[in-house]
């Protein structure tokens, strides 16, 4: 009963919050000598997805100048695989961040570098998982942005499953990207820090990448009609 009696006082005599704003230790810990590292190193991965984003969103009009309105004619699947695709790369940063991040609380941002041991090493990691979420965010609201414009197209062939190959494609594309760079080249975090076999999980979380590609492929070439298909091999 002393044990805990004790532990409760000590737990009062804890700081209750550790927002950003109202917490200076915390402050200190983000925004230290390290902050503009951790923020270059973890942008990265971000900053190659971006440009994919960027190029799927350059597809997606370039098709649109190159075969404009007044065609009346569905000949294309390229505008709604770039705009799901897009989609695909932020959801699939969602399921991770959810999951693996928040749920499961396998792995963090930083977890590898700064180990939420402690609840400021916590707290700090938690920062940078929000960063991570808020690029989520973006390119959702870009691939949104994509999809809705392709109502107002009449060149775009629309296919359900050209649609969520699209996602999945997105989804290996994401995984692949912040794996590739995030695990094994910065190792900002591992995909299971507390385990004896951590490169037995991070390969095998490129290898689930992998099947979401080929499931992807799958699905898109199934979802064009075949005189999309045939149309390229005649004019082979």
């Amino acid at each position: 009963m002393k044990k805990v009696l004790l532990s409760l006082l000590l737990l009062a005599g804890e700081k209750a919050y550790s927002c950003t704003t109202c917490n200076q230790d915390l402050q200190k810990a983000i925004f230290d000598s390290t902050f503009y590292p951790n923020l270059f190193t973890m942008m990265l991965a971000f900053i190659v997805l971006a440009g994919i984003v960027i190029l799927l969103s350059i597809l997606t009009a370039a098709r649109e100048k190159r075969h404009p309105a007044e065609h009346k004619q569905k000949i294309t699947v390229v505008p709604l695989i770039s705009a799901s695709t897009t989609l695909g790369i932020g959801i699939g940063g969602f399921v991770d961040g959810t999951i693996l991040h928040q749920i499961l609380q396998w792995h963090e941002m930083l977890s590898n570098k700064i180990p939420p041991t402690t609840l400021l090493n916590k707290s700090v990691n938690m920062f940078w998982d929000g960063i991570f979420h808020f690029f989520c965010l973006i390119v959702v609201l870009i691939g949104l942005f994509l999809l809705v414009k392709l109502f107002f197209r009449t060149d775009v062939i629309i296919s359900w499953k050209t649609f969520i190959g699209g996602l999945f494609l997105g989804w290996g594309i994401f995984n692949i990207v912040e794996g590739v760079i995030n695990h094994h080249i910065l190792k900002l975090h591992n995909v299971r820090e507390i385990t004896t076999d951590i490169v037995i999980w991070n390969y095998s979380f490129l290898g689930i990448s992998v099947i979401f590609l080929i499931i992807a492929w799958i699905l898109i070439r199934h979802g064009a009609p075949d005189h999309l298909y045939s149309k390229k091999s005649d004019s082979q």
